[in-house]
């Protein structure tokens, strides 16, 4: 008969959390200490590992708010981890175990945001269902858009014809080592003007996130006669790469510098194998709840939309 143990994550599980999130099915480098920890000042963790007879089958990157536990509000996706060889069934025992322990400790409601199911070819989807057998309730959603790098690119016209005049305007990409130059002169800058916003990550902690995870975190920029004018900042899995951000000065916006980096990136990737590239939701925080500007911009450069699903639980 099966014993389950479930504990709150600390500081001397780093190394056995790490080696099952190196391993799991449907883990990317998103939830390696070194990364969920960057920002372990803004949030509390209640990140679990769970026990089956001895042995780690599943981990749950997670903080709590108030009575409510997340996965993760502080990372693009969240859910739980499980090993490869896990069954349906015993992820749903898994599901009651975590459950039960939310109960014991007084949680009254589980925000569970899962990964986009494109990320994983062999699937990702088996709690869903068991969440909403337990009463779980869709609390958003959110149009994330991507491009399926397996079929082939349908970029728009009008964005192939600008960038095959883009192409005679002696254009140089760069794959910096530094975030500086994109961060201080154009992402930055840009977000502050056109959203009043700020990047997610800030300069250090982006540079110390690329040490940590050089060959995962990469940053592309657009130089015209060594100035730069457009950036986008990949984050890369095991099969899709994701623009974490992507912006342009003026100077970029006239001859459309980021649609070209943009084209450009989507080959080389389709070149090396990955399977999707991911660019990311479009909300806004209007009456329409998405950004038409880029959704078109990302519909014209071949994405669709693969939406995102929010749940909600209450732990009775």
């Amino acid at each position: 008969m099966s014993e389950f143990f479930i504990k709150k994550y600390d500081q001397n599980d780093y190394a056995i959390w790490n080696d099952f999130v190196a391993l799991a099915k449907n883990a990317t480098f998103l939830f390696h200490r070194d990364f969920m920890e960057y920002h372990q000042d803004r949030f509390e963790d209640f990140s679990l590992l769970v026990f089956e007879n001895e042995k780690l089958k599943a981990v749950l990157p997670a903080n709590i708010k108030g009575k409510s536990v997340h996965s993760h509000q502080g990372l693009t996706y969240g859910g739980l981890l499980f090993s490869s060889k896990l069954k349906a069934e015993k992820v749903e025992s898994i599901l009651d175990e975590i459950l039960s322990f939310f109960k014991e400790n007084s949680i009254e409601a589980f925000h569970y945001k899962p990964i986009p199911g494109f990320y994983f070819s062999k699937g990702n989807q088996e709690i869903d269902f068991f969440l909403h057998q337990r009463g779980a309730l869709p609390e958003r959603k959110e149009m994330n858009l991507a491009v399926n790098l397996q079929l082939p690119l349908h970029i728009s016209k009008s964005k192939m014809k600008h960038f095959r005049r883009i192409e005679n305007l002696d254009l140089d990409i760069i794959e910096e080592k530094d975030f500086e130059p994109f961060w201080e002169t154009i992402l930055e800058p840009r977000l502050l003007e056109k959203f009043n916003a700020k990047p997610v990550h800030s300069k250090e902690e982006i540079t110390s996130l690329k040490q940590k995870f050089p060959e995962k975190i990469r940053q592309y920029s657009v130089y015209q006669n060594d100035e730069i004018i457009a950036g986008i900042t990949i984050f890369e899995t095991e099969n899709v790469v994701k623009s974490q951000y992507g912006a342009t000065s003026e100077k970029g916006e006239e001859v459309r510098a980021l649609d070209f980096l943009f084209i450009n990136l989507m080959h080389k990737y389709k070149r090396k194998g990955k399977k999707f590239f991911d660019m990311g939701i479009v909300n806004s925080e209007d009456e329409k709840g998405y950004h038409s500007g880029l959704l078109q911009q990302k519909e014209e450069l071949g994405c669709a939309v693969y939406n995102q699903d929010f749940y909600k639980i209450a732990i009775k």
